[in-house]
């Protein structure tokens, strides 16, 4: 079967597997783990961030990072979109005790001037209390679309303006970063926090990584522990993602080209309601029926999967080859 399920069903590469077996372990409670610092070293040098965190999830990042800048009965603005609302257990309340506040507009992306509605008022005792705004970048759910630098820059202003934290989901952000070419040192610069994926498009078999300044990271540790994410000789996993920010990161372009393949071959068919020009490695697209779509797909030898009332989503990544995307875009065409 070609998988097009997610990125996440990525395996890791023979190359990358041997770098593993050659990890220096210790234990990473006791801040011991020699593969893991350096993995943590090189990623805040990478954004311009004082400090890194490894985490095993990107729901973990994320959940620490709110708890971090928010205090129960906070409010935290985010796109309706947002992984952190949709995907991660209801855990903006049930870990940290605040409520959402959603911003709908297209694209999953939006300005200073949609945050600045919904900014409550802190003289009015009814409303919670304002306290982080939530980019993801790329937004999943849209289509793994791609945030404006300058935009995002505006919205920090504000933050800073209104004594915001401004907290960044970059599950695919070196999709975004390839993709727009902009600097990570620019991001460093801008968020309060910003959460990183190790295990998407990056190939990784687990982990991200949660940045920050020194007084953010060590708070972070210290709930990575209550949350129950502390690990011992976990770089093995750590090599994985060095391995994978030095040798990964530039075949992404790869990725978004294919997905770009796959979505012209989906317009040669006329029983395609509409498709989605990827900004990324995610095709989106509409069809009639979803569930008779994924059954013709998966007889065809194409696992994929459904994303909202209508759609369906391909995701590329560094598993398949140029045959399977041969394969893929004339069964898309046939479909």
């Amino acid at each position: 079967m070609i998988d097009l399920r997610s990125d996440t069903v990525t395996l890791p590469t023979p190359e990358m597997k041997e770098a593993m077996m050659r990890a220096k372990v210790g234990d990473d409670v006791y801040g011991e783990d020699e593969t893991i610092n350096k993995l943590q070293q090189k990623a805040a040098q990478m954004f311009g961030c004082e400090a890194a965190l490894f985490c095993p999830s990107g729901t973990m990042t994320n959940q620490i990072a709110v708890n971090v800048h928010t205090s129960p009965g906070d409010e935290v603005i985010c796109h309706a979109y947002s992984h952190i609302y949709n995907y991660e257990g209801g855990g903006v309340a049930a870990n940290s005790g605040c409520q959402v506040r959603l911003i709908h507009t297209p694209r999953g992306v939006f300005t200073a001037k949609d945050v600045e509605a919904c900014i409550m008022p802190l003289a009015d005792a009814h409303a919670a209390h304002t306290a982080l705004v939530n980019i993801e970048n790329t937004c999943n759910k849209a289509g793994g679309t791609v945030w404006d630098l300058t935009e995002i820059k505006n919205i920090a202003k504000l933050c800073r303006e209104k004594n915001l934290k401004l907290h960044l989901d970059g599950a695919r952000l070196f999709n975004a970063l390839e993709a727009s070419g902009d600097d990570p040192k620019e991001y460093g610069k801008i968020f309060n926090s910003i959460s990183i994926c190790l295990s998407k498009g990056l190939g990784a078999p687990v982990g991200s990584l949660l940045l920050g300044d020194a007084a953010f990271i060590a708070q972070a540790h210290r709930v990575r522990k209550r949350l129950g994410g502390g690990m011992r000789q976990a770089g093995f996993l750590a090599q994985a993602a060095i391995y994978a920010l030095d040798h990964h990161v530039s075949r992404l372009t790869t990725d978004r080209e294919r997905a770009l393949q796959i979505a012209e071959a989906l317009r040669k068919n006329p029983e395609i309601k509409t498709v989605k020009t990827p900004e990324t490695n995610i095709v989106l697209f509409e069809v009639e029926d979803v569930p008779q779509t994924l059954k013709k797909l998966a007889q065809a030898g194409i696992q994929s999967g459904p994303m909202g009332t209508g759609t369906v989503r391909f995701v590329t990544h560094l598993n398949l080859t140029d045959a399977d995307i041969e394969k893929v875009c004339e069964v898309c065409e046939e479909l």
